[in-house]
């Protein structure tokens, strides 16, 4: 049972039922979101989103965006272009801007398209866990009480997550003093273009990212005075924010279409699973929307967790393996929100220091960086959450050239060597020669060994010859063994108890 149909949900709805489990997801809302806070499909999730064939079809509703622009003091001081820093690193080399109501829409049709529907206007009231299963009890579209029996439930239900609460999971955390606002604006100006802006001012920020090259876009902002803002963050008119950083960009907004204001809070759950009961998305970690990562960090969480579920339902993996989802996820979640924590501090606090830094060290400081092609695509493997690895994780094993077990696989353009992975399955990976053993072992394992050749392109990735890349349903690495020793593999295979094949334990 899944609570929650926002993207979160739907992803493990639609990554569950493609590996063969029966869902029933419930959300409490007549329909879809009609407002957008999530814009930003970062290049990892499209990636992931290859496996059930979604990506073409997202990219071609979406408006990739191919710059990063900083701006200070009303000039323009650095400029990034995603396809530059991204080139060779993945398939998606910028950042598509794809409306959080669209997006959801598209992906309950697709998931209709498999037969599950939303059961809408259906709210979970608790639950409780028995020996094995899950009881919970539904307040459905009439009021009426529904009693549903499931194997797991996944609490998908945001930040006043009732899943949650029902487990006494701590939510430490804090909620900023100030206030954003969000608007979608017609605007025009020297930064109203088809690109990222951020423009930094005293104690003033502004974020622009553009819809279209035809000056239809999304502005983010902070609102000065936080007494304007009810405790819930509703008050003021887009004409009561300060516009001294638009002003300063020559950014004139002509008409808003649409106007929020909210309070932006920075909380990790402390716990991701409790028995048959898990946490994702919003449920288990909120932080400001600097970078645009929540909406992919919780379609991250659903990936993570569809196949470790999908394998311990089927008999293939001891009940252990989900505690993994929790170590693997929850650090990442941390990091994430200590780093956008610090973003949005910087950009928002008050005082001469703070000025100092935004106005004096800042426009000194971004240019030599984005002049250095090694910040340029370490920034964009950090936005893009290529570089999100599980390498301190319980289900990672070895280095083979720069690649560690629990790393994404790195992609080579020449070959597309991502293409495999749009099975979920277990596979490995030799770029050079396998050896005669190696694949006598996937033979035993039922999975397939994909073979490549070994070039210039393979090594500039830090793949290394002949090694073996032992690759996850979720397409991780799970291992990376350099002499393709066929012992390492099966000791870390009989260690964790899996069976790789998709038969029967």
């Amino acid at each position: 049972m899944i609570v929650g149909a926002g993207p979160t949900g739907l992803v493990l709805a639609l990554w569950l039922t493609r590996q063969g489990m029966a869902v029933r997801i419930v959300d409490a809302a007549a329909g879809p979101g009609t407002e957008s806070r999530a814009m930003a499909v970062q290049a990892r999730t499209l990636e992931l989103y290859r496996q059930l064939d979604l990506a073409d079809a997202v990219v071609a509703a979406g408006f990739p965006n191919p710059a990063f622009n900083l701006w200070v003091g009303g000039r323009r001081r650095a400029r990034i272009a995603f396809g530059e820093a991204g080139a060779g690193i993945t398939p998606y080399p910028f950042l598509l801007v794809y409306p959080q109501d669209r997006h959801e829409r598209f992906l309950i049709e697709r998931l209709a398209g498999l037969g599950v529907e939303v059961e809408r206007r259906t709210e979970l009231l608790d639950f409780e866990e028995r020996d094995d299963h899950v009881a919970a009890r539904l307040r459905g579209p009439q009021g009426e009480e529904i009693r549903a029996e499931a194997a797991w439930i996944a609490g998908c239900d945001g930040a006043r997550s009732v899943v949650r609460h029902q487990i006494a999971a701590g939510f430490p955390g804090g909620t900023y003093s100030k206030v954003f606002y969000v608007a979608d604006v017609q605007a025009r100006g020297a930064a109203a273009t088809g690109e990222v802006s951020v423009a930094l001012d005293r104690a003033d920020f502004v974020a622009w990212i553009g819809y279209d090259k035809d000056g239809r876009g999304r502005l983010i902002g902070a609102v000065e005075e936080a007494d304007d803002v009810d405790e819930a963050g509703k008050a003021c008119r887009f004409e009561d924010v300060s516009h001294r950083a638009m002003t300063d960009i020559g950014l004139e907004v002509e008409r808003v279409n649409w106007f929020s204001t909210y309070r932006v809070h920075h909380r990790v759950t402390d716990r991701y699973r409790r028995g048959r009961a898990f946490l994702l998305g919003d449920a288990a970690h909120i932080h400001s929307p600097a970078g645009g990562q929540g909406m992919n960090t919780g379609i991250g969480d659903a990936i993570n967790l569809a196949w470790k579920l999908a394998a311990v339902q089927a008999g293939r993996a001891p009940d252990a393996l989900l505690d993994s989802y929790q170590a693997e996820r929850r650090p990442f979640a941390e990091r994430l929100v200590a780093t956008t924590d610090r973003v949005f501090t910087l950009a928002t606090a008050e005082g001469g220091f703070a000025d100092f830094v935004r106005l004096r060290i800042a426009p000194l400081f971004a240019p030599v960086v984005y002049r250095l092609e090694a910040a340029r695509q370490f920034m964009f493997r950090v936005l893009s959450q290529t570089l999100v690895s599980y390498s301190e994780g319980p289900m990672s094993q070895g280095r083979a050239g720069d690649v560690r077990g629990g790393d994404r696989l790195p992609f080579v353009a020449t070959v597309d060597n991502h293409a495999p992975l749009s099975a979920m399955v277990w596979q490995v990976h030799v770029y050079g020669a396998p050896r005669p053993d190696l694949e006598a072992w996937c033979r035993t394992q039922g999975i397939a060994l994909h073979r490549f050749d070994f070039g210039a392109a393979e090594a500039e990735a830090g793949l290394a010859r002949d090694a073996a890349y032992l690759i996850r349903p979720d397409t991780y690495v799970a291992v990376a063994e350099p002499d393709a020793s066929v012992a390492n593999l099966e000791d870390w295979r009989t260690r964790h108890g899996l069976t790789l094949g998709q038969g029967a334990a």
